[in-house]
């Protein structure tokens, strides 16, 4: 008899304990389970009580509905085929659940088909039920729905409900009652569960063994059981993730990096001491702390994260000033042309002579800035190779160029990563096997991430927030535009901008795509029609520019520094201006279609005016309907500036694997119990357990089950950056 175990193939399971061995095997290979343990780890979405039935809930057309219900009646009908031309079939049930009825409409060509199933669907009867919605003569129905009933008939055994129903969700095309029986068959065949989670941390926070914690998620008999079966699942799926987390921590305490003090009289103190303005208190503690690891024999490994505006350009390039005056190099890694330009050139700006080495009037003690993109030309692209190999230029900034094969640098001592959320790790490691020892990293985002967020996509590293803005920042006050219900409100969306710009501001125009359709369902504006309808009607007379990701480099680049010296009133763009563009003069941006935006995404945007100490003003417009889950996310953008606050308002409305990724450590692919939005004390429990565990066994030969788990996820992680590669 051949042994059942967790990593036997999902194949095994096919014709056990099943009526059918056919239906058995058809069940398992229109599935994606792998293995025993992927059918196990398939928990139920939901449960039903047996006596309260199910809520029919809010019901979409098309979409997969299970429910358990009671059959109050059943009436057969005949009628004739159009097709065949032969007498057929039509059996109509009507069930009651919690929340109303629901008709299921039955139909068969054969005569003994249709009578059985008229004897199995007699009222009284309870069942579960499971199709697609329709909507037909004025109600909801289901069409020919998948059927498992409960209690005495005719011609079957007496199955009795159970107390609480797990509902499973789609897994290919089987049912719930499908996937019910398989994983039924695997918790009665196996018997070794591997167990990740040494006893003493097991029994120290009150959690179930792990056979109890299976067989109770998917077989509870009380609300207790499921949730402390959740407990122990969650518990794992964290821990797992913060032993991963715990033993990158620990490899880059082990590893040997070159040391970064810095010198008196050098080119951080000569830049400190020519700054036109105060630091705020949150940079000089976070710069602080960033100069104590950068002087340690280790790497440092820290996230800088910060409110739009918070000043973690100037804090990051501190750093990277401390790195030259210790000889060595910087390169600051930007998603974008437009955002490694804008880099360049307010850094250039910061610096003056400071950044003008080699060159007439630079400074006694300088260094020089250079910048490698795709866009550039070749004598220019040729000069700045030479310049970062060489160790000409302190500081690189680039986009993904520098990520490429024949770039090198002569002494690289940080890789700073602007907008962390746009690249992956396996990004930022590219450039750091550049160096002769790892680099000191520094990632930057102006995407706020909640705590519990950052302890588990970036628990590799340390965290440092920026929340208070530079004096001089004024408010931005935002507003929904609800065409929907006060269409005349958009004229006065450009009367607006007008009277800004006649106050010498200019404005942001932000579209969610380059051309518009014409399609009647959709209708979004589009960058180009609208800022040509705007040139020649609304604004007329005000000069209006475009830019999106389709002009040329060069292109973008010219409309960019014209925006930025005023020689644009108004520019009509795409999100490309999301992240780091900085024209202080801008004080009005009008979002077309707000309801296109992410919450992140419209906090992002907002960001880009009232940084020059003008009040500001952001304009939602959306056709939005007033009331719906959409409207109350403009709404939430509108009501705060806290970008805490509104990411976790973001996560809370979204996938939690959409915001995390798979391209960080511990990604979403690992976590489907845990929450990391909701879970907080579960998180903190298993990061100070794990942090604890690892640093006496780093290696993890004490606890096989734990080694297994976590090269699975090391090496779906390396997958993962395989894919996005």
């Amino acid at each position: 008899m051949i042994e059942i175990t967790w990593d036997s193939p999902a194949s095994v399971l096919a014709g056990k304990g099943a009526k059918s061995k056919r239906q058995s095997t058809d069940t398992i290979e229109g599935s994606n389970w792998a293995c025993v343990g992927d059918v196990l780890q398939t928990y139920p979405r939901t449960y039903v009580k047996k006596d309260g039935l199910s809520e029919l809930g809010s019901l979409t057309e098309g979409s997969l509905l299970s429910l358990v219900g009671e059959i109050i009646n059943c009436k057969p009908f005949t009628y004739r085929d159009r097709r065949t031309g032969r007498e057929a079939y039509r059996l109509e049930v009507r069930v009651r659940a919690e929340g109303g009825q629901l008709l299921l409409t039955y139909f068969d060509r054969n005569a003994r088909t249709a009578s059985w199933r008229a004897r199995e669907m007699s009222p009284g009867r309870k069942g579960l039920f499971a199709g697609r919605l329709k909507w037909f003569r004025d109600e909801w129905q289901l069409t020919n729905p998948e059927s498992r009933l409960y209690g005495a008939n005719t011609e079957g055994d007496i199955v009795e409900l159970p107390d609480l129903i797990p509902i499973y969700p789609q897994v290919g095309g089987l049912t719930t009652w499908q996937i019910e029986d398989v994983i039924r068959i695997a918790l009665d065949l196996v018997d070794d569960f591997p167990d990740p989670l040494p006893d003493e941390i097991r029994e120290r926070e009150g959690l179930l063994d792990l056979r109890t914690a299976y067989s109770w998620i998917h077989r509870p008999n009380s609300w207790a059981q499921k949730t402390k079966a959740e407990d122990r699942i969650k518990y794992d799926e964290a821990w797992i993730a913060q032993v991963v987390l715990a033993r990158k921590r620990l490899e880059v305490e082990a590893t040997a990096a070159n040391p970064r003090p810095g010198c008196r009289g050098g080119l951080l103190d000569t830049f400190d001491a020519q700054l036109p303005f105060e630091l705020t208190d949150g940079q000089r503690a976070v710069g602080k702390e960033i100069s104590a690891e950068l002087s340690l024999d280790h790497p440092m490994h820290r996230l800088l994260q910060g409110e739009v505006g918070s000043g973690k350009t100037i804090v990051a390039l501190r750093a990277m000033l401390q790195v030259v005056d210790s000889g060595g190099q910087a390169a600051l890694l930007a998603p974008t042309d437009v955002l490694a330009q804008q880099h360049l050139r307010s850094m250039s700006t910061m610096l003056g002579d400071l950044a003008a080495a080699g060159m007439l009037g630079g400074a006694e003690v300088s260094t020089r800035l250079t910048l490698l993109t795709g866009s550039l030309g070749a004598k220019a692209r040729r000069q700045a190779l030479l310049d970062a190999a060489s160790g000409e230029a302190g500081i690189v900034i680039g986009t993904h160029a520098l990520l490429e094969e024949h770039v090198s640098f002569a002494d690289l001592g940080l890789v700073v990563v602007d907008e962390q959320h746009r690249f992956g790790v396996e990004q930022r490691a590219a450039l750091g096997v550049k160096a002769d020892k790892p680099p000191h990293v520094l990632v930057m985002t102006a995407t706020p991430i909640p705590r519990t967020v950052a302890m588990t996509v970036f628990g590799d590293l340390d965290t440092s927030t920026l929340s208070q803005l530079p004096a001089g920042r004024a408010e931005v006050q935002t507003n929904v535009v609800p065409l929907r219900t006060q269409p005349g409100w958009l004229p006065r969306v450009w009367e607006r901008i007008r009277e800004e710009v006649a106050t010498g501001r200019q404005a942001y125009v932000v579209c969610s795509r380059i051309d518009s359709t014409d399609d009647e369902t959709d209708g979004l504006w589009g960058v180009v029609e609208l800022a040509e309808e705007l040139g020649e009607d609304q604004l007329k007379g005000l000069r209006v520019e475009v830019l999106h990701g389709r002009l040329p480099a060069e292109t973008k680049d010219a409309v960019m520094l014209a925006f930025a010296a005023g020689e644009i009133d108004v520019l009509v763009s795409t999100t490309v201006i999301e992240v780091g563009v900085d024209v202080p003069n801008a004080s009005v941006m009008a979002i077309m279609d707000a309801d296109r935006f992410g919450v992140s995404q419209l906090h992002q945007l907002r960001g880009r005016i009232g940084r020059g100490g003008h009040a500001g003003v952001c304009l939602l417009v959306t056709r939005a309907e007033p009331g719906t889950t959409t409207m109350q996310r403009l709404e939430a953008v509108a009501s705060t500036r806290d970008g805490f606050a509104l990411s976790r308002i973001d996560l809370e409305q979204r996938r939690e694997g959409d915001v995390l990724g798979t391209a960080q450590s511990g990604g979403a692919k690992s976590l489907k119990k845990l929450s990391v939005l909701n879970d907080e004390d579960i998180i903190v429990a298993a990061r100070e357990a794990a942090t604890s565990y690892v640093r006496t066994d780093a290696t993890l030969a004490g606890l096989p089950d734990l080694a297994d788990a976590v090269a699975k996820l090391e090496a779906s992680q390396r997958a993962d950056f395989m894919e996005m590669g």
